[in-house]
């Protein structure tokens, strides 16, 4: 996902929609927050972009105008991953990424992302690979907790 190189931050954009139960004030908290983590995951936020909407798009999780946009700022400054603030569904993150010619994640993603990082034994890293299955298919893991 995000990719940590020697000293070079691989350049990211981060996305949020400002709805009715998600004021501009919290939007902004939650953006910091997600800045914080691709900053850890080894990522440096160029910008970032917002979108007051009633309800997400089903496709793209942001309107058409503001994906061009978005597009336009990634192919002009040389951006290599897209972290939406909010859940996307698997067909939204293929959507986008068609569109974006880039790597896509939601917060979820850049969290565990950030844990594979971290992992460093063999038991710490199956936990790690299974996690994606888990949250994909929204089970919980079978496995006792030591």
């Amino acid at each position: 996902m995000i990719e940590k190189k020697d000293i070079e931050l691989e350049r990211a954009v981060l996305i949020g929609v400002i709805t009715k139960d998600q004021d501009e004030e919290r939007s902004k908290e939650y953006l910091d927050e997600l800045e914080f983590l691709t900053y850890t995951a080894g990522g440096e936020v160029l910008k970032r972009f917002t979108q007051k909407m009633d309800m997400p798009n089903p496709k793209t999780f942001i309107g058409s105008g503001k994906m061009v946009e978005v597009e336009n700022f990634i192919k002009d400054n040389d951006v290599g991953t897209a972290i939406f603030d909010d859940e996307l569904s698997a067909a939204q993150e293929r959507n986008i990424s068609k569109i974006l010619g880039c790597k896509v994640l939601d917060r979820t993603n850049l969290i565990l992302d950030i844990f594979a990082q971290r992992a460093t034994t063999s038991y710490a890293r199956t936990q790690v690979e299974l996690a994606p299955v888990s949250y994909t298919h929204l089970t919980l893991p079978t496995t006792p907790y030591v």
